[in-house]
């Protein structure tokens, strides 16, 4: 998926665009998303969520209560499968997101004896291309995307965040199909790649809400046309 999509202006989607950061930038911008260095930020205005890949429970607490807008919850939602419908009923859901680091699932594959008694067939581990998310080192844990979202989200978690690299015809279709059922609630951010194709995330996999390291931005001519659009506000029925 190499080619650049170039789209005129008049015809450009409403689409936000953050930034997603280390450390706040100077002077004054659009609220970011700010990856936890155990640093609360002293003004909340310019913080669009902070992104803690590796906050307990407590951890997190002490982000919201000391004046974070919203905390997208890493590896430890994986940990503990109460731990968002807790945080929820203490601060409700449209301060608690979800962090997910994604790669495509592998298929592992396996002869099937059971399924019909006259022929050994291989059957696949997952029967189409789809996400699992990694922990906060990288590694994988089996987990699909796709239903831990729809989980979470039913345990009343108000949005996400997810870094994936989309490289392909395939990558696209895993992005339109979780932004059918959840666009309103989904930012979308590069893992690892520096030049993004942004076009291809909006007109093809349908993303109105991104994430976008500084470096991914300044590479992409593409945002530049995206700059004095205006950005998509969530409302209660998005984020519950």
């Amino acid at each position: 998926m190499n080619a650049s999509h170039e789209v005129p202006a008049a015809n450009v989607p409403a689409v936000a665009v953050r930034l997603l950061c280390e450390t706040l930038p100077q002077g004054d911008c659009d609220p970011v998303f700010l990856f936890d260095r155990n640093v609360i930020p002293a003004d909340p205005r310019r913080i669009e969520g902070i992104v803690a890949p590796e906050r307990g429970k407590e951890g997190i607490r002490q982000l919201l209560l000391s004046g974070a807008p919203r905390v997208y919850v890493g590896e430890a939602a994986l940990l503990d499968g109460n731990l968002v419908e807790t945080l929820v009923a203490e601060f409700g859901g449209n301060r608690i997101g979800l962090y997910l680091p994604v790669r495509r699932m592998q298929a592992n594959w396996s002869m099937d004896t059971v399924s019909n008694a006259d022929f050994r067939v291989m059957t696949p581990s997952v029967c189409e291309p789809c996400w699992e998310i990694l922990r906060a080192d990288g590694t994988r844990t089996g987990t699909h995307a796709a239903w831990w979202l729809g989980e979470m989200f039913e345990r009343g978690a108000g949005s996400a965040l997810i870094q994936a690299d989309i490289t392909d015809d395939a990558d696209l279709n895993i992005v339109a199909g979780l932004t059918e059922r959840w666009g309103g609630r989904l930012w979308l951010a590069p893992l690892e790649d520096q030049t993004p194709d942004f076009a291809a995330w909006v007109e093809l996999g349908g993303a109105r809400w991104l994430a976008v390291p500084g470096a991914a931005f300044q590479n992409s001519p593409y945002l530049a046309t995206l700059n004095g659009v205006p950005a998509i506000e969530a409302s209660s029925e998005d984020i519950g």
